[in-house]
């Protein structure tokens, strides 16, 4: 099979881990007999610096064109002075519309290995964390309308939260077909208590889980669910949310399993193209010293062959790689522990290639 991907480098260490990557793809490929092409898509700081924008119109057409995207990560300190609409992060933000991206999906989950790095209490740890963030991507306060004004002699701020019904009811049911593969249990998380768009999110949600009557469907108050994340995240299995209270707990998840390096991400619309990234950032502080821990862009390009391509087998196959070169021993500085050994981004990603 041939597939063409566009490779966003991105910023910080993003080249290094994106090289990893596609290490790994590339071995996926001999394997399995496949072929993969990989075009380039300049984004984020690289392409202002390159290009003035954060996406340039070729990086757009070329990630439309492409059967995926894979991105590193993108912007660092270097572009903190650039105009709100021109930042980095605003490249990603056009990416996902253009893309109709509307649903991230993130997984969080405690590698066994990686135990005693969780900062919650080892009794609560052994219960195990294994399950999904499911967020509404294009929606919400982040797409509203933004704006800054003078009224009565002072600085006033609006920031506008719309929701529509069909754009709950598509994610809603992004979340209970993934529930049926997995646990069969949904956590939808509001402020029904305050918000209308939870209040009519809350609605949509109770409206679409009747249509999957094998799922269980729980309701919780996005505050409560921000401490219940950390006093009992075995209870969770598919969590499924607007688009800010998503990036909020889905980032608190990712602190709970041990590192951040570790977690992939991917984001999807209608259709089998999707947009696969790690969840961490560009971490200028180590860029260019073969430092960064590349396992969260390799379980995203995972992620990608599993649900874009539908390539379970090589999914699988990377996916046990990276187990068994945990189980040997093998550690990038994020988590390194004593008695084990510590390697670089490039090291990393050969002890994962031999043994896919």
């Amino acid at each position: 099979m041939s597939k063409t991907i566009a490779i966003i480098k991105g910023d910080g260490i993003s080249p290094e881990i994106v090289s990893e990557a596609m290490g790994v793809l590339d071995t996926v490929a001999a394997k399995f007999g496949h072929t993969f092409t990989y075009v380039d898509a300049p984004m984020g700081g690289c392409a202002i610096d390159a290009f003035g924008v954060p996406l340039p119109d070729s990086s757009l057409e070329t990630c439309l064109k492409a059967d995926s995207v894979l991105l590193g990560a993108v912007g660092g300190p270097k572009w903190d002075d650039q105009p709100s609409a021109n930042r980095p992060e605003r490249g990603l933000l056009k990416l996902r519309g253009a893309m109709k991206l509307y649903t991230n999906v993130r997984p969080a989950r405690m590698f066994s290995e990686l135990s005693d790095a969780c900062p919650l209490r080892s009794d609560i740890a052994a219960r195990g964390i294994d399950f999904v963030v499911v967020r509404e991507l294009i929606g919400g306060v982040y797409f509203g309308e933004h704006r800054t004004e003078e009224a009565d002699g002072e600085q006033k701020a609006t920031d506008i939260m719309a929701y529509s019904e069909h754009e709950i009811r598509r994610v809603a049911h992004v979340a209970f077909q993934m529930a049926q593969k997995r646990r069969k249990r949904v956590t939808s998380i509001d402020k029904a208590n305050v918000l209308d768009t939870s209040r009519l999110w809350r609605r949509i949600v109770t409206e679409v889980a009747k249509e999957y009557p094998d799922v269980e469907l729980l309701h919780m108050y996005v505050d409560n669910a921000a401490m219940q994340i950390v006093q009992d995240p075995s209870q969770f299995d598919v969590i499924v949310t607007e688009n800010l209270f998503g990036d909020i707990l889905s980032d608190e998840a990712s602190q709970i399993t041990g590192s951040i390096g570790m977690i992939p991400s991917s984001s999807m619309g209608e259709g089998t193209r999707g947009l696969y990234e790690p969840i961490h950032g560009s971490a200028p502080d180590i860029a260019g010293q073969d430092k960064a821990n590349p396992i969260g862009i390799i379980l995203a390009a995972a992620m990608m062959l599993r649900y874009s391509f539908d390539m379970t087998a090589e999914a699988d196959a990377i996916e046990r790689a990276v187990d068994e070169t945990l189980k040997a021993g093998i550690r990038c500085g994020d988590i390194m522990r004593q008695g084990c050994k510590l390697v670089g981004c490039r090291e990393m990603g050969a002890e994962i290639r031999s043994r896919i």
